[in-house]
């Protein structure tokens, strides 16, 4: 199964500061269809104003993954972390027991960003925050793992049965990703492609399953982010 949910279909709430765009129920928006995706919780489209963001506020028991995709974050939290994160590169927090943290944009421009919760398989864990540099030039044609809950994949670790991955793909050319039919894969590209044939505008969300390898053909040049998970 595919399913194209439409940029223009997501929850919308634009604070002025902050315009956010929501593939699940978040916050104020409430679609009973759209609560999730497997583990996958939470997946806000964010455009974030220049000297502004989020002040600080807690969480627990979620593991939240920050993909930036212009611009740069600026995380703090109350367990002495601090670091700040550029396009194409990630953090994670594993909210774990219980964290406060903020994330600002300290830049003169615009920062947007994917915000992905995926829920937790170790509640009651320690808390804890990573990010790490992730050269877009370095999964050019081929997905690279950018978070996930194997600690031996070089990648940022997350706990939880779910991976993080991200490729860039030029138009005309195509990219494949093997998974099991039993996992929830959800794809956001920045631009047009095709999905096993079937055709997703820029900043979809595409919603798979029962699938065992997904089939990517690029009609621009994208970007494209992928959530693996149980």
């Amino acid at each position: 199964m595919i399913d194209i949910r439409p940029f223009k279909s997501l929850g919308n709430a634009d604070h002025g500061w902050l315009d956010a765009h929501h593939h699940f129920s978040f916050a104020n928006y409430h679609d009973p269809d759209r609560m999730g995706w497997g583990a996958i919780r939470v997946w806000n489209d964010d455009r974030i104003a220049a000297k502004s963001g989020f002040p600080p506020h807690p969480h627990r028991d979620m593991e939240i993954i920050t993909y930036v995709r212009t611009g740069a974050i600026t995380h703090q939290d109350s367990l002495g972390n601090k670091g700040r994160t550029g396009a194409g590169d990630v953090q994670v927090m594993s909210a774990g027991t219980g964290v406060v943290h903020a994330e600002y944009n300290l830049e003169d421009e615009e920062t947007t960003l994917f915000q992905i919760w995926v829920e937790t398989d170790k509640p009651g864990a320690e808390p804890g925050w990573g990010a790490m540099p992730f050269p877009k030039e370095s999964r050019e044609g081929s997905f690279q793992i950018l978070a996930g809950g194997n600690a031996d994949d070089g990648a940022l670790t997350i706990n939880a049965d779910a991976r993080v991955l991200g490729a860039t793909v030029k138009s005309g050319s195509r990219i494949d990703y093997e998974t099991n039919p039993a996992r929830h894969i959800y794809l956001v590209a920045s631009g047009k492609v095709l999905v096993n044939g079937i055709e997703a505008n820029a900043r979809d969300g595409i919603a798979i399953t029962g699938e065992s390898q997904v089939t990517i053909e690029a009609k621009e040049d994208s970007e494209l982010v992928l959530v693996d998970a149980r």
